[in-house]
């Protein structure tokens, strides 16, 4: 509706004053109408008149086309109009579709990327609810969306955690290790080992940092892994070590993915984009590359950003090389219009040198890609932590302490409504930020919570189960608003106007890849219904039919609404 109006503006304000002009409809306070523009304002100028006088024309032409869908329109202050809907239009509104904006679009979303040998933190549940919800959006609009995952099996991180790995197993050569390192490799329980690969990592990452020693050796070992994957190396007792644990670290991430809901089509690790991210560096050194100390690098400086390092002096390729294989992987594998990658504010920069390098010989794939980027996850009173040093705030943690928070508060276990509290509370803040979680606050059934409208929700299922059982049912003109003239008192049509703004806080959180927009209106929503049914009786008043509709419209626009943001909407809690 809205679209169709703005377009009936847009060529309302040509055929009678000769300007080409998109018009764009916002929405006032309701006491003003439904839709407003400020275009006889924006008029004033080139049409030499005064803004009022353009507005009293504009108002006469809409009155006399649109009467079948506007039933009153106003002019307010130096010339905005306000348009109100008449009731068949709104109505019609109810359930109104989200513009199908991307149809025929194919979107790579990438997130989570979570790093083998390393437990999942509260940055990695962050990325996969946003991410998520961003892919459903997408999804909504029309898009083929492919989900997919990128992390690091190869690296020097990979080489600190083999080098603890191999003396916890008992040998100071990875060469020289055994079946009796194997066999004390498989007595390790499964509840334990994400956990025991995180401890090796901190090992290992300590040792680097104070012992040169140690630091030489993980360099060493850091070339043996990558010639694992080089050689398709699967039968020394090293090579069996480092894929069982690199398999271990899958199944944990699975495993994690599958209990929040979260699902990837691809998983590329490091291994497989390092290859192409070396040959294609090295195919443009010269014209995009420079050799610099042994190294290969792209000079930044020249395009306004820093210079960094793609190749080391030992020929391996660094993060920045592997970036650029995983974008020319994804572009081999899905031609994308749209490649989504969200990660923390911590490479912001980075990102921008990597990009900028592809744009010189690749110009389009930079032009299509979007950096998303978010802030530090802490508990409410927490501090910056981190994975190196072993005092990082894990996934699992922030899920236990919604599920602590909600124990405390219902006296019980149960996971999606403390799953809702989680998602929603990373999601109704706007991406970018920090984000400070507190458990207690999130799993309040008051206030703007998950579980606030988890029950909103299943309340307004039990009014339709309570109709049903005593034989109301739904408003037939209000499920055919074309076939008659619908009549909407003050309040069923303050809660029709609100459910109707469904769809386009859809197509905005959509088209800026902002999930928050969609929490803010479900909240809204829900405290508009509550004021109705304070006031409104439904089950019994002679008007049910018309309210049972409503009830259902609303129950049906939150559930829409929670599950593109990933949470269960229950229908009894």
């Amino acid at each position: 509706m809205k679209h169709e109006l703005e377009n009936a503006l847009t060529a309302a304000v040509k055929e009678l004053f000769g300007i080409e002009r998109t018009v764009e409809l916002t929405r006032p306070e309701e006491r003003f109408g439904d839709y407003a523009t400020n275009v006889a304002l924006q008029l004033a100028g080139p049409v030499g008149k005064n803004p009022r006088e353009i507005a009293d024309i504009l108002a006469e032409k809409l009155c006399a086309e649109l009467q079948s869908r506007v039933s009153e329109v106003t002019i307010a202050g130096p010339g905005f109009i306000n348009l109100r809907l008449s009731g068949a239009a709104l109505v019609k509104m109810l359930r109104a579709e989200p513009a199908k904006s991307l149809q025929g679009k194919t979107v790579v979303a990438e997130y989570s990327d979570p790093n083998p040998f390393k437990v999942l933190h509260a940055g990695h549940l962050y990325t996969s609810v946003v991410g998520d919800a961003i892919a459903n959006l997408l999804e909504q609009a029309g898009a083929t969306v492919h989900r997919v995952n990128f992390g690091g099996d190869v690296g020097l991180h990979v080489a600190k955690a083999m080098w603890a790995i191999v003396r916890e197993l008992g040998g100071d050569e990875p060469e020289k290790l055994g079946d009796q390192a194997l066999d004390k490799l498989a007595e390790i329980p499964e509840s334990e080992r994400a956990d025991w690969m995180a401890r090796a990592y901190v090992a290992g990452t300590q040792a680097y940092d104070e012992d040169e020693t140690a630091k030489a050796a993980i360099v060493t070992l850091n070339k043996r892994v990558y010639q694992l994957h080089n050689d398709d190396d699967h039968e020394s007792a090293f090579a069996r070590i480092y894929w069982t644990c690199r398999q271990w670290s899958y199944d944990y991430f699975n495993a994690f993915y599958g209990r929040i809901g979260s699902r990837f089509e691809k998983y590329y690790p490091e291994s497989e984009t390092a290859p192409l991210g070396l040959q294609t560096v090295r195919e443009h050194i010269g014209d995009v590359y420079t050799e610099s100390d042994g190294a290969i690098v792209f000079e930044g400086e020249k395009h306004g950003l820093h210079t960094r390092v793609f190749i080391n002096s030992e020929g391996l390729p660094t993060y920045e090389a592997k970036d650029v294989g995983l974008i020319m992987k994804k572009w081999q594998d899905y031609h994308f219009d749209t490649s989504v990658v969200i990660t923390g504010n911590d490479i912001i920069e980075y990102m921008k040198v990597v990009l900028s390098s592809i744009a010189q010989f690749q110009p389009e794939l930079a032009e299509r890609s979007r950096h998303l980027t978010h802030g530090i996850v802490k508990l409410a009173g927490g501090t910056k932590m981190s994975s190196r040093k072993g005092n990082f705030l894990r996934a699992v943690d922030v899920l236990e302490a919604a599920n602590e928070a909600n124990r405390q508060l219902v006296g019980k276990d149960n996971e999606q409504i403390s799953l809702g509290a989680v998602k929603y509370a990373f999601l109704k803040v706007r991406m970018g930020g920090d984000i400070i979680y507190d458990p207690e606050e999130s799993v309040s059934l008051e206030g703007n919570s998950g579980p606030y409208l988890q029950y909103a929700h299943a309340r307004a299922r039990s009014i339709l189960r309570k109709a049903a059982e005593s034989g109301g049912a739904e408003s037939d003109s209000l499920k055919n608003p074309e076939a008659a003239t619908i009549d909407l008192d003050t309040g069923e049509r303050g809660l029709a106007r609100k459910i109707s703004e469904y769809s386009e806080v859809i197509e905005k959180a959509t088209a800026e890849l902002m999930p928050h927009h969609v929490c803010g209106y479900l909240y809204e929503l829900a405290q508009t219904f509550n004021r109705f049914y304070e006031h409104n009786r439904v089950v019994g008043d002679p008007r049910q039919a018309t309210r049972l509709t409503l009830v259902a419209c609303y129950a049906d626009t939150l559930q829409s609404g929670l599950r593109l943001l990933g949470i269960a909407t229950p229908d009894k809690m």
